[in-house]
């Protein structure tokens, strides 16, 4: 049976995949362009668009598959602290970051301790650990 810290994180990694592949599909669908227009009427170069727009999309569908996890939740990491500084901030904790601290929390625990259990990481490496498996998929 399955340790129970690790379906908590098969858990986190699912529900992260989920919100970030709805987010990105989301982007996309109203369009990456208007994305990268917002992004430069906030002072941000426009071409991190496309960046957080492949992070969100790939990333969600990688959590969503337990492949490079520790890779993607990192980079998620990335975004979400880069939003909350430059967009959530000033809205406060309940009407701005309170969401994507909470987001942050789980991308940063799946960071640190990676998530195995069910994943494509776990059929592609089994011979491996999953230290080695991150380290080997940069």
């Amino acid at each position: 049976m399955a340790d129970k810290n690790e379906m908590g994180a098969v858990i986190l990694r699912v529900v992260l995949g989920v919100v970030f592949l709805a987010h990105g599909l989301d982007k996309i669908q109203g369009g990456v362009g208007n994305t990268a227009a917002w992004f430069d009427s906030i002072g941000l170069p426009g071409f991190l668009a496309y960046a957080v727009v492949l992070i969100e999309t790939a990333g969600g569908i990688a959590l969503i598959l337990g492949l490079a996890t520790r890779i993607v939740a990192g980079l998620l990491a990335v975004v979400l602290a880069g939003a909350i500084i430059t967009v959530q901030l000033s809205a406060g904790f309940l009407g701005g970051y309170a969401y994507d601290l909470a987001l942050l929390a789980m991308a940063v625990y799946l960071f640190i301790n990676g998530s195995k259990l069910y994943s494509a990481d776990q059929l592609l490496f089994s011979g491996k650990k999953e230290s080695e498996t991150a380290v080997g998929t940069m």
